[in-house]
């Protein structure tokens, strides 16, 4: 009996592991000692591996640093069945101070930051570096939840879904705690080429 059970589900594990075997959910790993991606009061530029995505995102505030903010991003290969990225591109400048909204435009996924910290303004600029996919199309896209949950708290976003990916994202400003809440545009991609692309 226990032979015929193994049998059985032994090509079921076998098939479960080539497909999921190379992706690590979480706790992601941030790079070399967990170090930050820039310094307080600083530009930064983040991006990707080629063929990975953003994954997760962490932050931590500092009011006395000039209500800014240390960033942190982790990445992981996108699947498989998306195949490779055909273009990468700089998405346009959010400016700072104000409230935005930006997805990826091309039906493009996040793969990178890129941002500049403005005194004047106590907030920074920010741009999504993004990749498309073949012509792999995004459906059942959500909100999640506001990061931080309140301004001026620390942040650690992170997907727990293998298929799930970021496209972009809406945020907030406080004028009084010149901070930011992020909330995070996530959809799951077709495996298959589709005949239209997004604004």
């Amino acid at each position: 009996m226990d032979l015929a059970l193994l049998c059985v589900f032994l090509p079921l594990v076998t098939v479960v592991w080539g497909q999921y075997g190379d992706y690590y959910y979480g706790p992601y790993n941030y790079g070399d000692n967990d170090e930050w991606v820039n310094v307080y009061r600083q530009g930064f530029n983040f991006q990707c591996p080629h063929g990975q995505v953003i994954v997760a995102v962490r932050s931590v505030f500092s009011k006395k640093e000039g209500s800014d903010r240390l960033w942190n991003y982790a990445c992981m290969p996108a699947a498989q069945s998306l195949g490779e990225p055909t273009e990468c591109w700089w998405e346009e400048i959010n400016r700072a101070g104000t409230e935005w909204y930006q997805t990826c435009s091309n039906n493009g996924l996040v793969a990178g930051f890129q941002s500049q910290y403005f005194p004047s303004v106590l907030d920074r600029e920010w741009q999504f570096y993004c990749c498309r996919y073949s012509r792999r199309c995004p459906y059942s896209c959500w909100l999640t939840s506001e990061y931080p949950g309140h301004y001026g708290e620390d942040m650690d976003m992170m997907m727990y879904s293998y298929d799930h990916y970021i496209r972009g994202a809406t945020t907030t400003f406080s004028a009084v705690d010149r901070d930011r809440q992020w909330k995070f545009i996530v959809c799951r991609m077709t495996e298959y080429d589709c005949p239209f692309q997004n604004a």
